[in-house]
C-alpha cells in the first residue's frame, strides 16, 4: 500500500538516524574495520587473492556485512527503498577495498613509505583532522575544534582498562586505516610530481601541427564488394586473437536459456483476500480500541497522527477523503493489497513546521524517572532565560544538537505520531515535553506555513498472497517442462511443442557472472546464480522459485576466465577481418600504381577527389574522414610530391593517394613554456583522480594476478 508504505519508510528513516545519532561518540563505526586488516587466513579460507596474497573468507564476510549496513542506512537517511540488489553491491565494494588495500600495501612496503608518530599525530589532531572527530570535539558556541581534548579523550579510552576491548580494537582497525590513506596520499604525490614533458616533445608536437597537406585519390568503397563473397573461417579469427591476447581477455561467465512459470496471485486469490477484508470490516468499524484490534490481525505500522491531505498518495483518496468521521471505506486496491480505511479525526493543519528540540534518550540505559526530571529541569531553565543552543549541544542525544536542535520544513508524516501532533496541531511558539519511544523530547514550534485539512486515518490491508493451488499449478508446470528435457535441444524442442502455444517465452540471459545476484529477466537470487556455476553446459537445472516465478533453465555457454574463444570472438572481429580481405581483393586489382587517373578506371571510372588544408593534428578533412593510414602517407617526407607507390588500405575502404604538397604555417603557440607547463599539469591531474587513466591504482589493479573466488563462497 502506498501510504502505508510510505509512512512506514518515513518512520523508519527517523527511527534509524536518531538511533544511530544517539549512539554515536568519539569511536566509529566498524565500517574502517575494513580497510587496514591484513589478508590473514589459509588458502582454504580464501575468498580470492591479489598477487598471491589470500583474502580471509571470514574478515571479508564481516566487512561485506558492515559495508551492507552503512549502504541500507545511506538508502534509509535518502528515502530509497531497501533493495536485495544491496547485497552485491556491498560486496563488490568491500572486494574493490581489499584489492586496493592489498596492492597499496604491497607497493607501500616495496618503497619504504611510512607514517611517524608524530606525523600521526598531526593527522588525527591537526587542522586537518578527520571530520569524523573534528564532530565530536568542535565547540558547539565558538566552533572551534578541541584538538588538546579529543587527544585526551581518545588516550584515556586507549589507556583505560575498562574500556572494552572491541572498542580499542574499532578504533585500532581506523588509525590504520588513517595511516593507510596517509601513505597512500604520499605515494601519489610522489608519482604526481615526478611527471615531465621534456622541451623536445613539445617542440614536435608543435612542429608537426604547423604543417599543412594537399591530397588527391581515388577509392574504393569496402560494400563494392558483397558480404556473401567472404568467408571468414574459425582460423582466421584464431589467428587474428593470437595476435591481439589484450583486447580478448574475459572473466569467467555463464549463459543460460530460461522459462518463467508464474506463481503470483490468481484472480481467485485476489478476490479471496477481498473477501476476507471485507469479512473484518463490522468489526473494524465499531472497535474502539485500535491498538489491540490491529494487534490481533497482526498490523504493526499503525501511524496514529495526523497528515496533511496534500501529501497523502493512496488510491482512492478523494473517496475516503469524504468519508465521515469514525466510518470505514473500503475494500478497495492499493497495490497487492486490498485496503480498509477509518477515518479517525480530520483536523486543520500547517504544511510545513520549523521545529527545534532537545531529546534526552531512553535508549541508552536512563530510566524514564531520570529522563522525565532532566527534561522539566531544561524546560524550567529556559524558560528563566537559559540559552537554548548551550543547553541543546550540553545535552540532546539527538544528531543534530550541534545545529541548535532544529529541523526545518517538516512535512507531517515524517515523525513518530506523538512528536508529529504536538508540532502540528499547536500553533507557532508553542513548547513543552513530548514523550516519543525515543525518550522525552523538550519541543519548541518555531514558525509553520500553508494550512489545509489533515487527517488521521487507520489502515486494515490484507495482501494478495498466492494460494496454496496456485503456487502448486505453477510448480506442476515447471516440473512437467523441466522432467521433458535432458539438455539444449530437447529444452528448445520441448519449448516450441508445447509451451510456446501456451503464451509462455524463452529468455535469455548471457555474461553472466560469478559474483552477481541479479539476472536480467529472471529476477534476483544469489542461490539461483551459484546452481549456474554448480551445474556443467547442457545441464537443465531444477525449477527455482524467483520471486513470483518458478524458474526452469539449461545452461548454454561456460566462458572460463582466459582468453576469448573463436566463436565468441566472431561477433567482434568478423566484420574487422571481412573488411580485411576486402582490401587484399581492392588492393590487386589496383595493381601497380602509375597514375590518379588509371587507378580511376580500375576502379569503374571513379571520381578524383582533392582534400587540402589537411592537419596532422585533426581528424580529417569532410571529404576524407577519419582514416589513419592515409594521413601518415600525407605527411610522410618520402611521399612529398609524388604518388603514394601502393594502395593503402583504410578503414572505410582502399584509396590511391597522391601527396601534392605539404607546407608549414606559423605556429599559433609558440610558448613552449607555457605548453609544457600546462601538459605536465594535466598529467598531475591524471595522476591524483581516481577516475583518470594514470591513477597508480588502476595501473596496478590492470597488472595484478586477481583471483576472485567469491562465487563459490558467497
Amino acid at each position: 500500500m502506498s501510504i502505508i508504505q510510505d509512512i512506514r519508510d518515513k518512520y523508519a528513516k527517523v527511527t534509524v538516524v536518531l538511533i544511530a545519532l544517539a549512539l554515536v561518540g568519539f569511536i566509529l563505526t566498524d565500517y574502517f574495520q575494513s580497510k587496514g586488516r591484513s589478508a590473514g587466513g589459509s588458502t582454504s579460507n580464501s575468498i580470492g587473492s591479489v598477487n598471491g596474497r589470500n583474502i580471509n573468507y571470514d574478515e571479508f564476510s564481516r566487512n561485506v556485512e558492515i559495508n551492507k549496513q552503512n549502504l541500507k542506512a545511506q538508502a534509509q537517511q535518502q528515502g530509497y527503498p531497501i533493495s536485495p540488489a544491496l547485497d552485491e553491491q556491498a560486496s563488490d565494494q568491500t572486494w574493490n577495498q581489499e584489492i586496493a588495500r592489498l596492492l597499496l600495501e604491497e607497493e607501500l612496503n616495496n618503497l619504504g613509505i611510512t607514517v611517524g608518530k608524530k606525523e600521526m599525530g598531526d593527522v588525527l589532531y591537526g587542522v586537518n583532522a578527520p571530520d569524523d572527530i573534528k564532530r565530536q570535539f568542535t565547540d558547539s558556541a565558538t566552533g572551534r575544534f578541541d584538538a588538546v581534548k579529543a587527544k585526551q579523550t581518545i588516550d584515556g579510552m586507549l589507556k583505560n582498562k575498562q574500556t572494552p576491548v572491541e572498542q580499542k580494537a574499532q578504533f585500532n582497525s581506523y588509525i590504520n586505516s588513517l595511516d593507510l590513506n596517509r601513505k597512500s596520499e604520499k605515494y601519489v604525490s610522489l608519482l604526481a610530481n615526478s611527471v615531465n614533458q621534456p622541451r623536445w616533445y613539445v617542440e614536435k608536437q608543435n612542429a608537426d601541427a604547423s604543417q599543412m597537406a594537399k591530397i588527391s585519390f581515388v577509392n574504393e568503397t569496402y560494400p563494392s564488394i558483397a558480404d556473401s563473397t567472404i568467408k571468414i573461417e574459425d582460423k582466421d579469427i584464431a589467428d587474428f586473437i593470437s595476435k591481439h591476447k589484450d583486447m580478448f581477455k574475459q572473466g569467467e561467465s555463464r549463459s543460460i536459456s530460461f522459462v518463467s512459470f508464474s506463481a503470483a496471485p490468481s484472480a481467485k486469490d485476489s478476490a479471496d483476500a477481498k473477501k476476507n477484508l471485507q469479512a473484518l470490516k463490522a468489526e473494524f468499524d465499531s472497535t474502539d480500541i485500535l491498538d489491540q484490534f490491529f494487534l490481533n490481525q497482526g498490523v504493526t505500522n499503525y501511524y496514529k497522527g495526523y497528515i496533511n491531505g496534500k501529501t497523502i498518495q493512496i488510491a482512492d483518496k478523494d473517496s475516503i477523503f469524504r468519508t465521515p468521521v469514525g466510518s470505514v471505506y473500503g475494500p478497495y486496491l492499493d497495490g497487492g493489497s486490498y485496503v480498509l480505511a477509518k477515518i479517525e479525526g480530520v483536523r486543520q493543519m500547517p504544511d510545513t513546521v520549523k521545529v527545534r528540540h532537545i531529546l534526552i534518550s531512553t535508549q541508552q540505559g536512563r530510566d524514564s524517572t531520570t529522563a522525565t526530571n532532566l527534561a522539566d529541569s531544561i524546560k524550567n531553565a529556559i524558560a528563566k532565560g537559559a540559552n537554548f543552543d548551550s543547553l541543546c549541544a550540553k545535552y540532546s542525544d539527538d544528531g543534530n544538537k550541534n545545529e541548535g536542535g532544529v529541523y526545518d520544513n517538516v512535512s507531517s508524516g515524517r515523525m513518530v505520531p506523538t512528536f508529529n501532533d504536538f508540532i502540528f496541531m499547536n500553533p507557532a511558539g508553542s513548547k513543552g515535553i513530548v514523550k516519543t519511544d525515543f525518550g522525552y523530547h523538550y519541543v519548541e514550534v518555531l514558525s509553520q506555513k500553508g494550512g489545509g485539512a489533515g487527517y488521521r486515518i487507520a489502515y486494515l490491508p490484507k495482501e494478495i498472497i498466492t494460494s496454496k493451488e496456485t503456487d502448486a499449478a505453477a510448480l506442476a508446470n515447471a516440473n512437467k517442462f523441466a522432467g521433458d528435457i535432458k539438455d539444449i535441444k530437447t529444452f528448445d524442442t520441448a519449448f516450441e511443442k508445447e509451451w510456446k502455444a501456451k503464451g509462455y517465452n524463452k529468455g535469455i540471459a548471457v555474461d553472466v557472472a560469478p559474483s552477481v545476484s541479479e539476472i536480467r529477466g529472471v529476477g534476483i537470487s544469489r542461490a539461483f546464480v551459484k546452481m549456474i556455476y554448480d551445474a556443467n553446459r547442457g545441464e537443465v537445472l531444477k525449477p527455482e522459485l524467483i520471486d513470483n516465478n518458478y524458474v526452469v533453465a539449461v545452461v548454454t555457454d561456460v566462458q572460463e576466465e582466459g582468453t576469448m574463444g573463436v566463436a565468441k570472438a566472431r561477433q567482434y572481429v568478423e566484420a574487422t577481418l571481412r573488411n580485411k580481405k576486402k582490401a587484399e581483393i581492392l588492393i590487386k586489382k589496383a595493381g601497380k600504381i602509375t597514375t590518379l587517373e588509371a587507378a580511376a578506371t580500375v576502379f569503374g571510372g571513379k571520381e578524383i577527389v582533392t582534400a587540402d588544408s589537411i592537419r596532422m593534428t585533426s581528424s580529417g578533412s569532410s571529404k576524407l574522414n577519419y582514416e589513419p593510414r592515409i594521413m601518415g602517407a600525407a605527411f610522410n617526407p618520402a611521399n612529398k610530391g609524388k604518388m603514394v607507390p601502393e594502395a593503402l588500405e583504410g578503414s572505410n575502404g582502399v584509396y590511391v593517394v597522391r601527396v601534392d604538397n605539404v607546407s608549414s604555417t606559423p605556429v599559433t603557440n609558440g610558448d613552449v613554456a607555457s605548453q609544457r607547463k600546462a601538459q605536465e599539469q594535466q598529467m598531475r591531474q591524471s595522476v591524483q583522480n581516481p577516475q583518470g587513466q594514470g591513477y597508480p591504482l588502476n595501473t596496478l589493479r590492470s597488472a595484478a594476478t586477481i583471483k576472485d573466488k567469491r562465487s563459490r563462497r558467497m
